[in-house]
């Protein structure tokens, strides 16, 4: 009970409060107040031991905070040094992963568009180039979390907000989509103007072309992704694309960039490329062409001019065309360029080659005599005609008159191999190696195919094919001296040559040809005033499906001019004229746009006359007519065409001026 007594304490003097009392007259900071916390400590568990009945501890034994304070710091301490050498091994010495992964969330590598190589003429005009455009697109993920604003972007973008919705919808987990691609740059700033989260633009490049529907065939188009599709777009696509560059960049949670980081490669621009084709000389065959099938009823044209001494391609030009700055626009039957996929029988435009083979093989002479009478001659069980009896003619009057008996009794005493390698040699039967896609070799028969009718009938050019452009190939060589040269669209491009023909057979056929557009020929509506004009006209029957030949025709004119300095070589078929318009003869459907192409090609590329006599007389029997028209007197000074050129070689009027002088010259048109 005693120990109970001595053990109260009166009020709230414990030891913890003496010890606390004595610490404003002790002093002595943190080791005093420790070493007083200890004692009382000490005290009261001394206290309590003897009310317990136990024995005091030892004064070592006793606990010892500032060892414990120590203890706890040092831990403490050292868990902050663990701490700081993880982030610091973590953020500087094995970042690898971590920043990988954070680059996944924010850095991108972006594309860096090009611009595709320019296509120019021969003379450096454009024909295809390419202009920055912009591409609407959005994150569908970003997009999904504003439904609300869906109707103002479908507004914008001038959909269906419906459309637009299920759009996004399929492309739910992704987090690109085009919304609208290769618009106006004014168009794509409005519809970034209304800030809709997830829609963002981005640079393209859009193909344009200049002429039109004019180069459309040769041209070709690309898509949507500036990838060349048809025409010589497709066929140097590689060098035209170049190759775009890539960039590192880092956008925000909401797809913007916010910096650019790093160029990974730099943007190669596609290459330029010139052509040959001369754009004047193509607007002229386009139009010419397209005159024609409005005068004539025609279903199809095509038209191609070389040059003879390179067999470059100056024009080629084909009806029904399309636009290519319009995609999707028009019939897919219009995009196939007629001139190089299309086969026709070259019909009488393959006379003079049968009379070259037979002049090559020496069975006869241009002055030889050929007996074509009544008109018409057996063959199998078919009938070889003429239009009507021309009695005997000479071999240059078998191509004069055009004549079928003629062609076929020239070309059956030829051997058969002989007469097919010669053919062949011209380009028949082959792809003419010119580069464009699609090329077609057309269609001759080996000799072991032949049935006992098939030389006569490929002598005046029915059971062979060919297109446009192995026509014109063929009459370029003829008049080259016998040389065929490989074609070629690409200025500068390195093409063959081979000898087909001797020289003095070539020219011969020439002058033979010749005979064709002047009085008593077939064309003389292809006869072009002061220039002297080699050709041959054909017409054919187009092969009906059914078996046999359709009361359609093709009509084919060939020509090479001037005789004297061969400078082009120009073939134009027109395809199901209408008989009730301009009839369906050669020389009167496809002679005249043989005439207009190249009197202005003449002009353009200041090729001089070689018939300047028949031209000073024109225009003196023109200047006859006019003082007869004004009782004698004078209207003026004669001023000759020629004085008026730019240049010292003369060159002749425009038809639109001589026509009349023209026909009066020729004894009228046909």
């Amino acid at each position: 009970m005693s120990a109970r007594k001595n053990n109260k304490r009166p009020g709230r003097s414990g030891p913890l409060d003496r010890v606390l009392g004595e610490r404003g007259n002790r002093g002595g900071g943190l080791d005093r107040l420790v070493e007083n916390l200890g004692e009382g400590f000490s005290r009261l568990r001394e206290e309590r031991a003897r009310a317990a009945g136990n024995k005091p501890r030892n004064r070592n034994a006793q606990f010892n905070l500032r060892n414990r304070l120590i203890l706890v710091g040092g831990a403490l301490g050292l868990c902050s040094l663990a701490l700081l050498g993880r982030a610091l091994d973590l953020q500087v010495i094995s970042n690898d992963f971590y920043r990988q992964q954070g680059d996944a969330r924010s850095l991108r590598e972006i594309p860096i568009p090009t611009s595709r190589g320019m296509i120019t003429d021969r003379n450096g005009e454009p024909l295809a180039v390419s202009t920055p455009v912009e591409s609407i697109w959005g994150n569908p993920k970003e997009l999904a979390k504003s439904p609300g604003r869906l109707p103002e972007l479908a507004k914008a973008l001038g959909v269906a907000p419906d459309e637009l919705t299920r759009k996004l919808s399929q492309r739910s987990g992704k987090e690109f989509m085009y919304l609208k691609r290769r618009i106006n740059p004014d168009e794509a700033r409005k519809i970034l103007a209304h800030k809709i989260p997830g829609v963002f633009s981005q640079r393209e490049f859009r193909r344009f072309y200049p002429q039109g529907e004019a180069m459309a065939h040769v041209l070709g188009f690309t898509n949507i992704d500036d990838r060349g599709q048809e025409g010589l777009e497709l066929a140097f696509d590689h060098e035209l694309r170049g190759k775009p560059g890539t960039k590192r960049v880092i956008r925000d949670g909401a797809g913007r960039i916010v910096e650019n980081v790093d160029l990974v490669q730099s943007a190669e621009p596609g290459k330029d490329i010139t052509l040959t084709l001369d754009r004047r000389i193509q607007y002229l065959t386009y139009r010419e062409l397209r005159r024609a099938l409005i005068d004539t009823g025609a279903s199809s044209a095509s038209a191609v001019v070389l040059d003879i001494e390179t067999g470059e391609v100056l024009a080629m030009a084909n009806l029904p065309t399309y636009n290519p700055n319009l995609l999707g626009a028009g019939n897919r039957d219009t995009h196939r360029n007629r001139a190089i996929t299309d086969v026709v029988e070259p019909g009488s435009t393959m006379k003079p080659i049968t009379v070259a083979a037979a002049l090559n093989a020496g069975t006869v002479k241009p002055t030889t005599l050929v007996n074509t009478s009544p008109g018409w001659m057996p063959n199998g069980r078919y009938r070889i005609t003429d239009t009507h009896n021309n009695g005997v003619l000479t071999v240059t009057g078998v191509i004069t008159k055009s004549s079928n008996i003629g062609a076929a009794k020239l070309a059956l005493p030829l051997p058969n191999d002989y007469f097919y390698k010669f053919i062949r040699n011209f380009g028949y039967g082959s792809k003419p190696g010119s580069g464009f896609p699609g090329e077609s070799s057309g269609l001759l028969a080996p000799p072991q195919r032949w049935s006992g009718t098939t030389k006569a009938t490929m002598a005046y050019g029915y059971g062979l094919s060919a297109t446009p452009l192995q026509i014109a190939i063929a009459y370029a060589a003829m008049a080259n001296g016998g040389k065929m040269i490989q074609p070629t669209f690409v200025k500068g491009q390195p093409n063959e040559a081979h000898q087909v023909l001797d020289p003095v057979v070539a020219g011969e056929i020439m002058r033979m040809m010749q005979t064709v557009t002047e009085p008593g020929g077939t064309a003389k509506q292809a006869a072009i005033l002061g220039y002297h004009v080699a050709g041959k006209t054909g017409t054919t029957r187009k092969f009906s499906a059914t078996g046999g030949y359709s009361r359609k025709y093709v009509s084919l004119f060939a020509g090479v001019v001037p005789v004297e300095k061969p400078r082009f070589s120009m073939v134009v078929v027109v395809s199901e004229p209408d008989p009730t318009k301009r009839g369906y003869y050669g020389g009167s459907v496809s002679g005249p746009v043989f005439r207009n192409v190249m009197d202005g090609a003449l002009r353009l590329m200041d090729v001089a006359p070689d018939d300047i006599e028949t031209w000073l007389a024109v225009q003196a029997a023109a200047e006859a007519k006019r003082l007869k028209q004004n009782g004698g007197k004078p209207t003026g000074p004669v001023v000759p065409a020629a004085a008026t050129a730019t240049h010292a070689v003369a060159s002749p009027p425009p038809i639109a001026a001589s026509s009349v002088a023209q026909a009066a010259a020729h004894g009228g048109a046909r």
